[in-house]
């Protein structure tokens, strides 16, 4: 086969193409803030180093590459194998950031995260794109479960960043976080939102963004944005929203949530672009059960059903399934 022939069987799809944006038409982005982020880290470490199993371009880890080509690791297709070998680079003394996709980390690599890694409490980062339902490429893809999958394992913390300023200030604490973290990634174009209410990352820590007298949400990654969009939008139907914002699934801020809870009565939601089963809703109403905390009437839970979701368009997708912000406005008016 000639050069040209060869050529036109094989072409090449830019990477933007490839990648769907969870942000409005009108949004500020950040572009790649976690790649951006880690190359700024390794500048101050000499100890990180980045490894992937060829997902380099679609988790923002290729920034990192050409940065520090010296430190990144191509793995290939091998999951396992990339799980593994971070381990080893763990207890080597480097603090390796693993990159692939969600689903790929939770139902394929699951077995080593939980005995090369957690089990021996290593310092290792691992970020995943595509969680939940931030992909319309359908079940194949859309990690819709993996919290519910990694809630389980000992010791393990787990991150799930809102925009892109939860990421870039979501970095440089894992690294000093002693032990395995695991983090939910947005990717490509990210939203920027919470550098308007006086925010910063801290792990294990549950911030208020905003007060509001009728109802209480409480949300981490994609849903806290949406939380807020919601707040300015019932605000014109007189409807008072505060917002919670949960970044870290586990450990808990166990202690903010019952305080906040505990304020004033009012409505209490929590939302999160996960399945309805094992995420952030029941680590809540198990928080609130335990301590003999009792909300307001019913505790309402916004998520994704359990069950395959469709593939399709995001915003699509997102009201189909109940995430998006008009339907998570419909939702609470209808439970006022």
């Amino acid at each position: 086969m000639n050069q040209s022939a060869s050529t036109s069987v094989k072409p090449r799809l830019k990477t933007s193409a490839m990648i769907a944006s969870i942000a409005g038409d009108d949004q500020r982005t950040e572009n790649a803030p976690f790649g951006f982020a880690l190359k700024a880290l390794a500048e101050q470490r000499p100890d990180v180093v980045g490894m992937t199993a060829d997902l380099a371009k679609y988790t923002d880890l290729h920034i990192f590459a050409q940065a520090w080509p010296e430190r990144f690791f191509q793995m290939g297709m091998a999951e396992q194998l990339l799980m593994g070998a971070a381990g080893g680079m763990a207890k080597e003394g480097f603090t390796p950031f693993v990159t692939t996709y969600a689903v790929f980390a939770s139902r394929r690599a699951y077995d080593f995260i939980h005995q090369v890694i957690a089990e021996e409490n290593l310092d290792v980062k691992i970020a995943c794109a595509l969680p939940g339902l931030t992909t319309g490429y359908g079940p194949s893809h859309q990690a819709t479960e993996d919290v519910a999958i990694f809630r389980g394992i000992p010791g393990l913390t787990i991150i799930d960043p809102c925009d892109a300023l939860d990421i870039r200030e979501a970095v440089p604490a894992m690294a000093a976080h002693r032990g395995p973290v695991y983090l939910r990634l947005l990717r490509g174009k990210v939203p920027l939102v919470l550098d308007e209410y006086d925010y910063h990352f801290e792990i294990g820590k549950a911030k208020l963004l905003r007060d509001g007298n009728d109802v209480l949400i409480i949300s981490s990654g994609l849903l806290t944005m949406r939380a807020l969009e919601v707040a300015k939008q019932l605000a014109g139907d007189s409807v008072d929203v505060a917002v919670l914002h949960s970044p870290t699934i586990k450990p808990l801020d166990v202690k903010t949530i019952l305080a906040e809870v505990q304020r004033k009565p009012r409505l209490v939601v929590v939302a999160e672009n996960h399945a309805s089963v094992g995420g952030l809703g029941e680590a809540v109403a198990y928080a609130l059960l335990s301590a003999g905390v009792q909300p307001t009437g019913p505790l309402r839970h916004i998520a994704l059903p359990d069950a395959f979701l469709d593939a399709g368009a995001l915003p699509t997708l997102h009201d189909r399934y109940g995430i998006s912000t008009d339907r998570m406005a419909q939702a609470i008016k209808a439970w006022l």
